[in-house]
């Protein structure tokens, strides 16, 4: 503990979506002085790319997902949160105290950890993907959050799982027509699910297809389709394009001391926030695959906190 860049904390946070932000909040007020890394990719995590929130409680306007990011970051400052630019690379949770290594070399000492990295929702790869994701302009990962915003128009989703054939009816209640776009002949999507598709009139499977192009000048205005089998193509004006190939939970550095299912989501002890770890704890869309909400992250962000307080309290460390 003589390192200089050896910092003890009681309670370290990473990951500064919702989830991270509310853990701080809460540790802060409990003065557990937290430490936070906002992450590797974006501070502010996956609500950084979303450029109008409507759907959280207390913003009758809405708000946008960067600005909403700033508010959380500033509330969690001013009790006093350490907010540290950068992220953790590296772990070592085999000991009472739960060591943690950032990208700058500092060594960080825990008495408790709370992982709230999130998840990276897949995209298919497209420059004009990512080009109309930069703009806010109708690319989306997220029926839920964004469908509103199309209600009236027509949109695409590219998916054959049980995500996207939820997404293709959830938006069919809300989009005059729903192209979809199936890689194969059929859908991964559970038979129950697949009816559901095939039963709703204004969704329009498209299978053996792959998306060549999405197309517009500042938003999306048609996607151009490829048959893999034939070879022809076709272009559909969209007013949307919504991606469900899946998410991947941030979660690789802890594998070796969590616990976490098939896809690499953490498991949780449920109704807490609990790993297989005393003393880790799990918030938000890392260990969440169903919801993926920005209020749900942050309720649970708040349950880690308490966790951690009480885990504290249990241990005579708080």
């Amino acid at each position: 503990m003589n390192n200089k860049s050896t910092k003890h904390t009681k309670v370290l946070i990473l990951g500064s979506g919702p989830a991270g932000y509310t853990a701080a909040i809460y540790a802060a007020r409990a003065q557990l002085n937290p430490v936070i890394y906002e992450g590797s990719v974006t501070a502010g995590g996956a609500l950084m790319n979303t450029t109008e929130v409507e759907n959280f409680p207390g913003y009758a306007n809405g708000i946008s997902g960067p600005a909403m990011m700033v508010e959380l970051e500033e509330q969690a400052k001013r009790f006093d949160t350490d907010v540290r630019a950068g992220f953790i690379n590296k772990v070592d949770f085999s000991g009472d105290i739960h060591k943690c290594w950032a990208d700058d070399g500092k060594e960080i000492h825990a008495e408790t950890v709370i992982i709230s990295t999130g998840a990276s929702a897949k995209y298919i790869g497209l420059e004009s993907e990512q080009k109309y994701l930069q703009l806010g302009g109708g690319v989306s990962a997220c029926a839920v959050c964004d469908g509103f915003f199309f209600r009236g128009k027509e949109v695409a989703i590219v998916g054959a799982g049980d995500t996207a054939a939820e997404e293709a009816v959830y938006l069919s209640k809300l989009c005059t027509t729903v192209h979809m776009f199936v890689r194969k002949e059929q859908m991964r999507a559970s038979k129950v699910m697949q009816d559901r598709v095939l039963n709703t009139p204004n969704i329009k499977v498209y299978w053996n297809t792959d998306t060549d192009e999405i197309l517009g000048a500042q938003k999306v205005e048609a996607v151009r389709i490829k048959n893999n089998k034939t070879g022809d193509t076709q272009e559909i004006p969209i007013s949307g394009f919504f991606v469900a190939i899946g998410h991947e939970p941030n979660s690789k550095i802890f594998k070796d001391y969590i616990n976490m299912d098939e896809t690499g989501y953490i498991t949780t002890i449920p109704g807490t926030t609990k790993t297989n770890v005393p003393g880790v704890f799990a918030a938000g869309d890392v260990q969440d695959k169903n919801y993926r909400q920005a209020v749900t992250a942050a309720g649970s962000g708040c349950m880690a906190a308490l966790d951690a307080e009480r885990y504290l309290t249990s241990e005579g460390l708080a």
